[in-house]
């Protein structure tokens, strides 16, 4: 979460609009013992690639190169739309 804060930091300083993905971390982000419902995670990733339909490119948050199963959806959606796509670590 922090490299994700940071990575949006450092490109809207660099002057791009950044369109980043929801991300509920932090306690006061929801209501106390909130959990999301499957209906909710999946409007969630809906949601993610109508962001990627807005964007220009996709960078790529993956701390230590990992790669989780959403984010592998939305590599294989971004892909397949022809938006450039880089990674902040190694893959």
């Amino acid at each position: 979460m922090e490299e994700m804060l940071a990575a949006n930091r450092d490109l809207t300083f660099a002057g791009a609009i950044v369109v980043a993905p929801a991300a509920f971390t932090r306690p006061d982000d929801r209501e106390a013992g909130e959990q999301i419902t499957d209906e909710q995670k999946a409007a969630l990733g809906e949601l993610h690639l109508r962001k990627i339909d807005l964007a220009d490119r996709v960078l790529i948050v993956n701390p230590g190169g990992y790669i989780g199963e959403s984010t592998t959806r939305e590599i294989a959606y971004a892909q397949s739309t022809g938006k450039p796509i880089s990674f902040t670590d190694p893959t």
